[in-house]
Order: C-alpha cells, then sequence, then structure tokens
C-alpha cells in the first residue's frame, strides 16, 4: 500500500497541473449536475417491513388524506372572548378557504367537522390535509397556509402553524460555523508557524466538501437525500478533510527541514502519512457504510453520505494535496532557524508531548486509575438513555410549528399532537371496526377514541386513537404495543394495524435500539482484526477496543445528561429536554470508531516503530508519543471546533449528533488516546508486542508506516526511494 501511495503522490506532484484540473473538472461536474437535476432533499423517516409502514403505505391509496402530511392551524381568541363568536368563525372559515387552494391540498377539515375546539372554547384546530409527506409538500404550499392566517390576525385572533409539512429545523450555516474555521486556522497557524502552510489544508478539505455536496444534491434528484445527512456529510468531511492533510502535511514539512527535496519528501509522506490516512479513511468508511445493514432507508442514505464525504477526503489527501504542494515547493520548508523548522524538524526530549509521555507513564497504575474512573463517572448519565425521533415539540421556540404544538399539548393534551391510526380491515362485518374502538378505549393511557371512518376500500375503516402521553413518551409506545396485542382479539377474522407518523417513529426507534448492540459488536470486532494485522499484537487491539468503548460511553453519557436530563441545556440553547435522537448512538459509534483508529494508528505506530528499533518497552513510550503528540493534539483540536461549531444551529437532529461528536473526540484522543494509552502500554511493558508465532505466521502483512526514517536521505529529486511492497 505504502508503495502505490508513493508512487500516487509523486505522479500528483509531477503533473500538478493536470491533477488540479481533473479536479476543479469534477468540481464543475457535480455543481452542474445538481443544478440541472433539480433534487430536493427528503426527511421522511420510513421503516420498511414494519407493520406501521405497511400500513401506511397502503393507505396512501385507499385514504390519501390520513396517509398524507397536514398543516394545523390553531386558531386562539383574546382573553375575555370564545373562539365561537362570529366574527372569529368567519375568520376562521374563510382562512381555511384560504389554506385549502395551497399546491397539493387535498381536504380542509373545519373545527366543527373534527370537533377540535379546546374545553375553554378560546382555542380551534383547522387542518389541511395534502397528498404525500412532508418531503412532497412544497415550500410554496407551505407559503400559502402560512399567509393565509393574516386574515384570521387581522380580525384579533392569535393564529401558529404547525403540522406534520414542518421539519425539526433546518441547519442555516451562520457565524458559529465561520468562527469555528477561523479557529481552525489559528491552530493551523500555531502547528506549522505558516500562513502558506496552514491554509493548505483547509483549502483541500473545503475543495473536498463542495465536491461532496454537489454531488449530493445530484444524487437527490434520483434517490431520497435528507437535510441531516447532507449537514452529517458537510460536518465529517469538513473535519476529517482538514485532519487528513494535517497529518500529510505536517510529515512533509518535517522531510523538508530535515533536507529532502520536495518532490522525494511528499513520495515519502505519502508512504508513510498517507497509509495511515488511508488506512484511518477506510475504518470510517467501512463504518458508516454498515449502516446501511440495518436496513431503515434514513439511516442509511446517512451512512452513505458520511461515508462518500470521508472517501472523498481521503481521496483529497492523497492527490490534490500533493499537486498543491508541487505548487508551492520549498516554499513550504520552515525558514532557518526559526521555531517552526525546530518544531518541524525535531520534537525534542523536552517537548510537551515527551513531558506529557513521561508523566503519565511514571506512574501507569494510578494514571489507568484516574483516567477510567473519570470516563465511567461521565458515563454514567447513559445508562437512562431513552431513544425517540424528534417533532415538533424539538423545534426552535420561536418558530410556528412549536407554538403550535406548545398550544395544542396545554389546550388538548400532549397525546394530540400524535395522534394514532388504526387500520381495521374486515370485509363482510359491519361491526369490526367499532369492536376495535371499544377495545382501544378500555386500555390504558387512551385519552379520546374517534367514531371508525371508512375508506376508498371496501371493509376497511379507520380509527383516530388520541394517546393520553407526549408522542415521545414511553406511555405512548407502551400504548401501540397494548392495541396490537389486543384490538386483533376483539376481530379474529379481521386484519388490525396500528400507524400514522408515531407510530412509525416509535417502530424506528425500536429497530434502532434494537441494532445497537449488534452494530457495537461488528465495529468493535472489526477494530480487533484490523489492528491485530497492523501492529501484531493481541494487547494493543483489546487495548483499543476497550478504550473505544469508554469514549462511546463517556461521550454518550454526557449527551444524556445535556439533552435528556437538561443539565446545561439553556446555555447550550436546547429547544427541548426528553429522549435522545433515536440514530446518535449508532452514528456516534460509526463515526468515532473510525477516529479514534485514526488517532491510535498514528500514536501507537511511532510507538511500535521505536520499539521495533530499540527494544526498550518504556521508552519507546516516551520516543513515539513525543513525535506525534503535538500533531494528534491540533487534528483533535481542529476536529471538535468543527463539530462544536455545530452545535448551536436549530436542527434537533444535527444538534446533539455534533455535541456527541465533540465530545467524543475530545475524550478519545486527550484522555483516552494521549493520556490511557500510553499508561496502559507502561503497564504491559514487553506483553504489549506479544502475538503468537502461529498466528504471526498465517497474518497478511500490513505496513502502513512506509520505509523508515532512518533511511539515507537522498536530496536528488531524479534519485526517489525504491518502492517499498505491502
Amino acid at each position: 500500500m505504502s508503495a502505490v501511495l508513493g508512487r500516487i503522490g509523486d505522479f500528483a506532484f509531477r503533473r500538478r497541473g493536470l491533477v488540479v484540473s481533473i479536479w476543479i473538472a469534477l468540481l464543475i461536474a457535480v455543481i452542474g449536475g445538481a443544478a440541472v437535476g433539480g433534487g430536493h432533499l427528503d426527511d421522511r423517516f420510513t421503516v420498511p417491513g414494519a407493520e406501521s409502514q405497511h400500513a401506511l403505505d397502503a393507505l396512501a391509496e385507499t385514504a390519501p388524506g390520513a396517509a398524507g402530511a397536514t398543516a394545523q392551524l390553531v386558531f386562539t381568541a383574546p382573553p375575555g372572548h370564545l373562539i365561537s363568536e362570529a366574527p372569529y368563525r368567519a375568520a376562521i372559515a374563510h382562512t381555511l378557504e384560504t389554506a385549502g387552494t395551497a399546491p397539493g391540498a387535498v381536504g380542509v377539515t373545519t373545527p366543527q367537522q373534527a370537533g377540535t375546539t379546546s374545553p375553554d372554547q378560546r382555542t380551534a384546530i383547522g387542518i389541511v390535509s395534502f397528498t404525500g409527506d412532508r418531503s412532497q409538500v412544497s415550500d410554496a404550499a407551505r407559503t400559502t397556509v402560512e399567509r393565509s392566517a393574516d386574515s384570521a390576525r387581522d380580525a384579533g385572533l392569535d393564529v401558529s402553524v404547525g403540522g406534520t409539512v414542518y421539519g425539526v429545523g433546518q441547519m442555516q450555516p451562520g457565524l458559529t460555523e465561520v468562527l469555528g474555521l477561523g479557529v481552525a486556522v489559528l491552530v493551523l497557524l500555531i502547528t506549522f508557524g505558516s500562513l502558506l502552510a496552514a491554509g493548505m489544508p483547509l483549502l483541500s478539505a473545503i475543495f473536498g466538501i463542495a465536491v461532496t455536496v454537489g454531488g449530493m444534491l445530484g444524487v437527490a434528484a434520483v434517490v431520497p437525500v435528507s437535510s441531516t445527512a447532507l449537514t452529517l456529510a458537510l460536518m465529517l468531511g469538513l473535519a476529517v478533510g482538514i485532519d487528513y492533510a494535517l497529518f500529510i502535511l505536517s510529515r512533509h514539512r518535517s522531510q523538508l527541514a530535515a533536507g529532502l527535496s520536495p518532490r522525494e519528501s511528499v513520495v515519502r509522506a505519502g508512504q508513510t502519512a498517507g497509509s495511515a490516512v488511508v488506512f484511518a479513511g477506510t475504518t470510517v468508511i467501512i463504518a458508516l457504510a454498515a449502516l446501511s445493514v440495518i436496513g431503515i432507508p434514513f439511516l442509511t442514505v446517512m451512512g452513505l453520505a458520511a461515508s462518500g464525504a470521508v472517501l472523498v477526503a481521503v481521496a483529497v489527501a492523497i492527490t490534490l494535496l500533493p499537486a498543491l504542494a508541487g505548487f508551492a515547493g520549498p516554499r513550504l520548508t520552515p525558514s532557518a532557524g526559526s521555531r517552526a523548522e525546530r518544531r518541524a524538524a525535531t520534537t525534542g526530549a523536552n517537548s510537551l508531548g515527551a513531558r506529557w509521555a513521561r508523566l503519565v507513564t511514571a506512574r501507569p497504575i494510578l494514571t489507568v486509575a484516574a483516567v477510567s474512573v473519570a470516563l465511567i463517572v461521565l458515563a454514567i448519565p447513559a445508562v437512562s438513555l431513552r431513544m425517540a425521533l424528534p417533532d415538533n415539540g424539538s423545534a426552535a421556540a420561536a418558530t410556528g410549528q412549536r407554538q403550535a404544538y406548545d398550544t395544542i399539548a396545554e389546550k388538548f393534551g400532549p397525546g394530540f399532537n400524535g395522534p394514532l391510526v388504526v387500520v381495521v380491515d374486515a370485509s363482510g362485518d359491519a361491526g369490526a371496526a367499532a369492536r376495535v374502538a371499544e377495545t382501544v378505549r378500555g386500555l390504558p393511557d387512551v385519552a379520546f377514541v374517534a367514531p371508525p371512518q371508512p375508506t376508498r376500500r371496501t371493509g376497511q375503516s379507520l380509527v383516530l386513537v388520541v394517546p393520553g402521553s407526549a408522542p415521545e413518551s414511553r406511555q405512548t409506545a407502551d400504548l401501540v404495543h397494548a392495541i396490537r396485542d389486543q384490538a386483533p382479539a376483539a376481530v379474529p377474522d379481521a386484519r388490525v394495524a396500528v400507524t400514522g407518523d408515531t407510530a412509525v417513529t416509535i417502530d424506528v426507534s425500536q429497530r434502532l435500539s434494537a441494532s445497537l448492540l449488534p452494530f457495537l459488536g461488528v465495529v468493535v470486532g472489526l477494530s480487533l482484526l484490523l489492528l491485530v494485522v497492523v501492529f501484531r499484537s493481541i494487547a494493543v487491539p483489546v487495548k483499543a477496543a476497550l478504550t473505544f468503548l469508554l469514549s462511546v460511553a463517556a461521550a454518550l453519557g454526557v449527551t444524556v445528561a445535556v439533552f435528556q436530563w437538561g443539565w446545561a441545556a439553556d446555555l447550550l440553547g436546547v429547544a427541548k429536554t426528553g429522549p435522545v435522537v433515536a440514530f446518535l448512538p449508532i452514528i456516534l459509534v460509526g463515526v468515532l470508531f473510525g477516529l479514534a483508529m485514526d488517532y491510535e494508528v498514528f500514536l501507537v505506530s511511532g510507538i511500535r516503530e521505536q520499539w521495533l528499533r530499540e527494544g526498550d518497552a518504556t521508552g519507546s513510550i516516551v520516543d513515539g508519543t513525543r513525535h506525534n503528540a503535538r500533531v494528534v493534539t491540533a487534528a483533535a483540536t481542529i476536529m471538535v471546533v468543527v463539530f462544536a461549531s455545530f452545535v448551536p444551529t436549530d436542527d434537533a437532529m444535527i444538534k446533539p449528533i455534533a455535541f456527541a461528536l465533540a465530545v467524543g473526540v475530545l475524550v478519545d484522543a486527550f484522555a483516552v488516546r494521549l493520556t490511557l494509552v500510553p499508561a496502559v502500554l507502561a503497564l504491559l511493558g514487553r506483553a504489549a508486542w506479544w502475538l503468537p508465532r502461529r498466528l504471526d505466521r498465517i497474518l497478511p502483512e500490513l505496513n502502513i508506516e512506509g520505509p523508515q526514517e532512518n533511511q539515507p536521505v537522498r536530496r536528488e529529486e531524479e534519485r526517489l526511494p525504491e518502492p517499498v511492497s505491502v
């Protein structure tokens, strides 16, 4: 692998104009494809094979109004007035008539028809039904509904517009993302001491995410792509794009300071740091692409989009970055006598990395105990983890959908925001639906059961059930299961299914919960296998897997404490505390696994190199750590800053994911890789590098370190190092 990457770097360096031209042409092509394709983002949650999804798909033909998205117009009369007063009734009727003209609207239900007037007679709800789900409702349709409320407001009513036509928030890049990039530039400047060198990782990363986003928008014209998938790809692509370029460019500048020519240094940087980048990127890609096996389209798109962003970041790092280095030439060499030259050429025995390594390995038992206890304490809240998908109650407080949600919960009860639809198919039994409705009325946590309504299909009826609890509550999930368990017994010859948006989200959440442990097992098993091959050791992979689990548990615990328990929620702008986003743990495992392996390989490969060279178990830890600690620190800091810059968003899905990833990288890089790992290796001593001879013989050789640094330096550009085989 290192030999191939060396040749790729050499080609990119020599034919830099061609390489840059190819990337620019690719960028133009994907942006043009996105513009011509006219794709739109699709935020549907579906769960193929589930009862709720099957029934909802069937209702698209037999009861489009029940299966499609709805807009709710919530009217509230001023204090001292009733919603039934003649001027208000007229204003509501005119508003709903206008809203019914929205593109795609198939019907309007007045408060009188639906019986949606609050007990205090001050609030009423009108409903506009659309064909298709939220993704098929145009912005023009939402605007028409929102503007229709102006006449009611002119009459003195307070009106808020919500319903399933709205999502829980959209990612809008703003000042915090710009500040995040600014901090990244500052870290790069401190690391390299050169504006030119600092700008190259940022330039290559931005170019990579431009290609990724353009490609995804083009693909959105053919397959559904969610806004959450796009934002995750943007966030991850930017973070790893900067980090991967940082790893390679740091090695390149160190070699330039040591006397290598620019061309030979690019080749060797590709063979060494480039190999580590490809290995780390591959682990991230595999882990994220594995999300597709769970069988939830929304999550599959997220995994493939994020893995595509990482793939582009790797490709940019090993091709475009060497080409840019070719244009920069010797100007990337640290100035003679400068601090940057001393820092790039060698990391001395008294560097901060060396001092830290000696500190944590001086009393390894104390270090391991202290860090482990701290991480376990952080992980404690994860025991109470509850998962669900966000709804309009998680939207920003100032939005119309959140105001409508809160008003409905206050005036009609929390369950009114998440009604269940019970579908009864009973040909030849006219009373089947009524018996199902009567059975459901007797179940716990049922606030209201509407009379059965027939659909277009003969013998099929719908029973609307309003739970007594909020849509994301455990009680509502229990009610769904109770209906599925008990209602069929009332009509043995009929088919009964529970569906609706609330039932679908419950089924999605439960499938994700059931998939978490198997997915975690696959990821941990993959890490063990890969690291045994890379490091020719049993103890190092086991240590890496266990410490990875600690990192995930700590990140998940802190996230639960903030987003579920409410600790510091106001400080972080959390609109509503409650269950954690259902797919967050799986996304956290997939992304953090790759990043943890990234830092593990970069640090431990340096330690192993020193061990093979010197045979000193303790000294190799200090020597190996001091060479790479500064780069890992810079890379992790940039990663944390990039993820943290997405936390202030109002998007209820992206906010907790960004927070969890920022905490996860912070914990894994600084507490685990730079502190716990050296201490554990010091405790293990020579045993850390033990591998049974029989296993050593059958394992493939995977050289990600490239040529050893003590090889003779050849300064002439024509005399490149011989390729090193895997």
